[in-house]
């Protein structure tokens, strides 16, 4: 990938990134695999430009903007900017799946499962490796509308965050780091959207954020892992799941607490709605693999059909 590709333009010598190709060993839906990380269509984390998908990250080395673009199957090419570049460029095949072990997964066990098996070999489930921007984004989503979720998450971002690095096609910004997260004023969470309630999770968690996110990164299992963070208060397996599902790429993970999941696995599988107790069990036969199921069920496009009216949820802003 060369700048002109990404971005027709003069260069400077600053503006010359560190670049990389990644080809993976088995098939990977580049787009599908990245983009599950993007919040919200508005999200100035990730830009899609054209055929280059555009990450904003806070690394361990600093900030960095990853331009990532298949040129052919089976070729990723990623180019970066900042102090961040070479760390990110390193986790680009953890990005796009290249951890990701689909051990003895037995698509068979459902027809649904294995022709979405068989018409989607490239789904993978992708990691970041960044803990306190995972569990950030996860609070920001609980018990509300993806709506509420995405417009705060992007108001906080671009407030509170860094200017993304590099020929980005639009403005773009890299989260906070976890003391950014921990000295957000209250007033500013109030005019993003969001309620106390979550504001003080994070602000509870960013105070120990180093430490709880050394433990949770070391943990070897997914029970562990809850664990730590469900000892947070405020935090529940909702928000620990979907942590686990963006920050490790979890292939067992699943988000027990959503308002749609259980009802969208139950129709797929079954024709009918279940409730979480329902889901778990219906996901049971594909134990350790269930967040993979999942994302079959997703790629496959079998939706359940709306039947109440959208919720258009009150904005307490000017409260």
């Amino acid at each position: 990938m060369t700048i002109a590709e990404l971005r027709p333009a003069a260069r400077t010598a600053a503006d010359r990134p560190l670049e990389t190709e990644y080809r993976p060993r088995h098939p990977v839906d580049v787009r599908r695999t990245v983009v599950y990380q993007r919040h919200g269509g508005g999200d100035p984390t990730m830009v899609i430009a054209g055929e280059v998908i555009w990450r904003a990250s806070r690394t361990p080395e600093g900030i960095a903007t990853l331009a990532i673009r298949e040129v052919s199957p089976g070729v990723i090419r990623g180019a970066a900017w900042g102090p961040g570049a070479s760390w990110a460029l390193d986790q680009l095949p953890a990005l796009c799946g290249r951890d990701d072990d689909p051990g003895d997964f037995d698509a068979t066990r459902h027809p649904l499962i294995a022709d979405a098996h068989h018409r989607h070999p490239g789904v993978r489930i992708g990691r970041t490796d960044l803990f306190f921007d995972s569990l950030a984004s996860a609070i920001i989503e609980q018990k509300v509308t993806g709506m509420q979720a995405f417009g705060a998450w992007r108001r906080l971002v671009t407030w509170h965050g860094e200017r993304a690095p590099g020929p980005t096609p639009k403005p773009m910004y890299a989260p906070p780091d976890i003391e950014g997260w921990r000295r957000i004023p209250s007033w500013s969470w109030h005019r993003a959207g969001l309620e106390p309630p979550q504001s003080r999770t994070i602000v509870e968690a960013a105070r120990r954020g180093e430490a709880i996110g050394r433990v949770f990164m070391a943990a070897t299992d997914g029970e562990a892992r809850d664990r730590v963070l469900i000892s947070q208060r405020g935090i529940g397996a909702w928000t620990s799941a979907e942590t686990r599902i963006r920050a490790l790429g979890d292939p067992d993970a699943v988000s027990v607490g959503d308002f749609h999941l259980a009802h969208e696995v139950g129709y797929a599988l079954t024709g009918a709605r279940v409730d979480d107790d329902g889901m778990l069990e219906l996901l049971a036969p594909w134990a350790g693999q269930r967040q993979r199921v999942i994302r079959y069920l997703e790629a496959s496009g079998i939706r359940e059909p709306r039947r109440a009216p959208r919720l258009h949820p009150e904005d307490h802003r000017n409260r």
